[in-house]
């Protein structure tokens, strides 16, 4: 294994100071008093489904690890990322229901604390994890299907996860964490809770600093710092709370696998390599070369105000600001500039060009920086990466001195929210609520792409500056309108919802190079119904729910970004759920089943770049979207909590699902764009089932967790299919006074992900996978004071 890189940011270095100045501290620290409780109830008594994580299931994750990995083990849920700490944006997939959010396609909607997460594509979105550390989540809220009616979000045409960050302590508190893992893992946390100010004020500040490399060949260096405070002050009458976090990731991605004979070839291998060679060829696979650069700042401030007994009112204010990057390196640079044969070649010597088209591809050069061409005949020997190249890309095909250059592609993303969010409650009566809200949000979105020099391609990655060529420059303004009104009645036993709710958005494209035609969209939904009920049967505990509901996605500036795609002729993706379920709460046991059947329509799809011939590097905003028919869900969820006794719990859950492609209605279209109509929807499991047993007491937690994901297609053809695996995991949670009285205020924790070290194939997106991290062990130190 390759040694530990050394923290390399002043904020890791501070937190590292304060935790080698207070473990040696005065052992009269007090027990945390903030100890995990279990949670046994994993669903609201609301009319749609709906499940929170449990206590055992945030110590069975590493706080070095992505918080989207907690959910899990939640019915109809699967989650999958490159690596066992979510180092890996790209390869991140979550499924509920059938819909995915992942590389390709964002269906699940996405909050934090109920505000908007803005989406999760890859350019210029930004997933939970980015703005919460794993040590300040609270829970984690999965709506399936119907959800709530205030949802805040463009995407949740299956449900929506709503992140909850943990509040300030009542009690003054310091805590430090110190987490060490298999594969260079290191985590740094640092946490002020201020207590109680005066008799409602109380803050905390926190900051982390993380690290870690692949499992593969560990070349990659990926780092993350994450700062967060959170304010809350006021009465239960008049609330104020304000949150602001500040994320700063780099990290080296995982490649897709395309397919099944170089699964079983390389198990253990996505094929990019740590090494440089002096062949631009090879090393378009380099893994530092493959990366993710982002920066997110978000802030938000809530006011509640209960202004009497039957009225509340609620309004926030967020903003949110993302820039960064992502880096390819191309075996070549891009001819931008006709210079003539026999000239040295512009992009060599070091012109900028904006704008334009590609002219042709520079593979090697002399020393004047003249293009030069193969010896006639020669055959190249290469045959890594994609199966080999051609002898322009071979320098064993080219005379002696002959100088090999090799392209930087940065693809720059940034975006900035400004928004606002008002509810207000009405209890118009002892039996008879009614809900009302709207959201709204101004955003931009900036995207361009350069193209950057490598000084030696024969050397490593160092790329000069400025670029020579600017592929492209383009802004995506957007205005969000939603607004909600529901209605709920009491009557007996029986509680009915009625609502509607619809979603008034506008997206433009302005072509800051004026390569392409400038252009308005208004995405408007119609009018979207929902509905629902929850029956009290008259059994002790035992509650019969039902709901329906119209969900809508908006057209997105990422369609867009292609100028030949019809735009008169894409429609917003829609979906209809229909889910209806009982729910148990007992003395011991909880227990949830639900049966549920979503009709989503007008699905758009844009087959991404990347092949098992290689990237498509120079596609830049070619291609096109288009409505391709939908999916056709239906399943059932059962989820179960038994308390076994005061210490042992069981959990478990099982997940049936059948997800089928609906074709446009056209055979021939369907034929041309690759659509099988019946066919089986990739990356979603048939069958899921989860099984935890779980100890908890005061000074010892501990648990197991052993979950099974059936077979899943990788491909619409439903050639390839993933097999089915079994994933076992464990926690151990000690706290010092188990072991000394003299250790009060220190807790050891340990994780294991995937104990049985299985081999599988993890994230299914694109016609590809990933593939599923090994066994991985972490161990971490808290302390409080």
């Amino acid at each position: 294994m390759k040694s530990s890189f050394p923290c390399k940011t002043p904020l890791a270095a501070a937190i590292s100071a304060a935790l080698a100045s207070t473990l040696a501290f005065s052992q009269n620290s007090t027990p945390d008093d903030d100890q995990l409780e279990e949670i046994v109830v994993v669903s609201k008594a609301t009319t749609y489904a709906n499940n929170a994580i449990t206590d055992s299931m945030k110590l069975q994750n590493s706080s070095i690890t992505s918080i989207n990995n907690f959910i899990d083990n939640l019915p109809g849920v699967s989650v999958h990322e490159g690596d066992a700490f979510g180092f890996d944006d790209w390869s991140t997939a979550i499924t509920v229901r059938g819909f995915q959010t992942n590389l390709a396609e964002q269906q699940v909607g996405s909050t934090i604390d109920g505000l908007p997460n803005g989406n999760s594509n890859y350019g210029g979105g930004a997933k939970a994890n980015r703005y919460i550390d794993t040590a300040n989540l609270q829970t984690i809220e999965v709506s399936q299907g119907t959800a709530d009616i205030s949802s805040r979000s463009l995407e949740a045409l299956g449900g929506t996860l709503n992140y909850v960050t943990s509040d300030p302590t009542l009690d003054q508190r310091v805590r430090l964490e110190y987490v060490s893992g298999q594969y260079d893992a290191q985590r740094f946390y640092a946490r002020y809770d201020s207590g109680l100010i005066g008799s409602s004020t109380r803050f905390y500040v926190s900051a982390s600093h993380q690290e870690a490399t692949d499992w593969m060949e560990g070349s990659a260096q990926n780092e993350r710092d994450h700062l967060a405070a959170k304010l809350m002050t006021g009465s239960d009458q008049l609330r104020f709370t304000a949150y602001v976090s500040y994320d700063d990731i780099h990290e080296d991605n995982y490649q897709r696998v395309y397919s099944e004979a170089d699964f079983e070839a390389y198990p253990d291998w996505d094929q990019l390599i740590g090494d440089w060679t002096n062949t631009p060829y090879v090393n378009q696979a380099h893994r530092r070369g493959w990366s993710t650069l982002r920066e997110n700042l978000f802030a938000y401030g809530k006011l509640d105000w209960e202004a009497n007994d039957a009225l509340n009112f609620a309004a926030s204010v967020y903003f949110h600001e993302n820039e960064g990057r992502g880096d390819w390196i191309p075996p070549y640079l891009v001819d931008v500039v006709a210079d003539g044969e026999g000239n040295p070649e512009s992009e060599f010597t070091g012109t900028r060009v904006s704008g334009g088209s590609a002219l042709g591809r520079l593979y090697f050069v002399d020393g004047n920086g003249v293009a030069l061409a193969p010896r006639e005949g020669c055959v190249s020997s290469i045959t890594f990466p994609y199966g080999g190249a051609g002898a322009a890309y071979d320098p064993a095909c080219y005379d002696a001195g002959a100088i090999p250059v090799q392209s930087y592609r940065h693809s720059h993303y940034a975006k900035d929210r400004l928004g606002f969010t008002f509810d207000v409650s009405w209890d118009t009566s002892e039996n008879n609520t009614v809900r009302a809200g709207i959201w709204y949000e101004d955003g931009k979105r900036e995207e361009y792409r350069d193209w950057h020099k490598l000084v030696d391609a024969r050397v490593g990655l160092p790329f000069e500056n400025p670029a020579y060529w600017v592929q492209y420059d383009r802004e995506y303004p957007q205005d969000i309108l939603k607004w909600y009104i529901e209605d709920s009645l009491t009557l007996g036993n029986l509680t009915i919802n009625l609502g509607a709710n619809q979603f008034l958005v506008e997206v433009s494209r302005d072509d800051l190079f004026g390569a392409s035609q400038d252009v308005t969209v208004d995405s408007d939904s119609d009018v979207l119904p929902s509905a629902g009920f929850v029956l009290e049967t008259g059994l002790d505990g035992l509650s019969l729910f039902g709901g329906y509901s119209e969900n809508f996605k908006s057209i997105s500036d990422s369609i867009l970004e292609r100028e030949s795609a019809d735009l008169s002729n894409i429609e917003p993706e829609t979906s209809e759920v229909m889910e209806l379920g009982l729910r148990y709460a007992g003395a011991r046991l909880f227990a949830t089943a639900t049966y549920f059947d979503s009709q989503f329509e007008n699905r758009i799809i844009f087959l991404a770049p990347g092949s098992a011939a290689g990237n498509d590097y120079l596609i830049g905003t070619s291609g096109t979207y288009f409505n391709a028919g939908g999916i056709d869900s239906s399943g059932f969820e059962l989820a179960a909590t038994l308390n076994l006794n005061s210490n042992w719990s069981l959990y478990g859950a099982f997940t049936a699902l059948d997800a089928e492609y609906k074709g446009t209605g056209d055979s021939a279209v369907d034929a041309e764009n690759g659509i099988f109509a019946g066919n089986d929807v990739t990356g979603i499991a048939e069958t899921m089932a989860v099984l935890s047993l779980d100890y908890s007491a005061d000074r010892i937690d501990a648990g197991v967790s052993v979950k099974n994901t059936g077979e899943r297609a990788v491909n619409t053809s439903n050639t390839w299919y993933t097999d089915d695996y079994t994933l076992v995991d464990a926690y151990l949670s000690v706290s010092g006074e188990a072991i000394s009285d003299s250790l009060a205020g220190f807790r050891l924790h340990a994780q294991i992900f995937n104990v049985a070290d299985e081999r599988y194939e993890g994230v299914v997106s694109s016609n590809a996978i990933w593939l599923g991290a090994p066994r991985t062990a972490t161990i971490g130190l808290t302390f409080d004071f």
